[in-house]
């Protein structure tokens, strides 16, 4: 069953799907039925899910579960992979490669890939503050308070030296 994203309670069990290039207005705009019709027939087991699907920052597809209700079998996210590469196919871009790291500089979202990122710390281009966006987030609260947020407040705190600091705060 279809909710609205922001109806999603802060426990909904969230994927985050990140693509290889900003997806354009038209793009996005063209896939918000479909999203919406996978949120609709969404089973598992045999059971109907409460979820939602969103596109954000023009780089993110995001998927939400209100786990409350039902949750995702392995089959059922197997379901949601496969619609996932389908959007791939569709848009002609990369969701399911995790790659790249997105983070938030001048009010846009710069790609990087992961070997990449000890030459950018070195060089200053992402520093502790840069915001971050934290895919692996589990849930719709973490999306809401946690993302993007400060690089070095992530598990990327061992690229500032940070993790110490951050243990101490904990």
């Amino acid at each position: 069953m279809y909710v609205a994203f922001d109806q999603l309670p802060p426990e909904a069990r969230v994927w985050i799907y990140q693509a290889s290039r900003p997806l354009t207005g038209p793009e996005a705009v063209s896939i918000l039925p479909g999203l919406a019709r996978f949120a609709e027939e969404w089973t598992s087991h045999g059971r109907t899910l409460h979820a939602s699907a969103e596109v954000l920052h023009q780089h993110f597809l995001v998927i939400g579960l209100d786990e409350g209700i039902a949750g995702a079998s392995g089959c059922s996210i197997d379901a949601s992979v496969r619609f996932v590469a389908q959007l791939e196919q569709l848009l002609d871009v990369e969701l399911l490669d995790k790659s790249r790291l997105a983070f938030l500089q001048a009010g846009t979202v710069q790609l990087l890939k992961r070997g990449e990122l000890k030459a950018a710390v070195a060089a200053g281009t992402v520093v502790s503050d840069t915001f971050y966006f934290d895919n692996t987030l589990a849930t719709k609260g973490e999306l809401d308070t946690k993302w993007p947020r400060p690089a070095g407040q992530t598990w990327l705190a061992r690229y500032f030296g940070q993790e110490e600091k951050n243990r101490q705060l904990a």
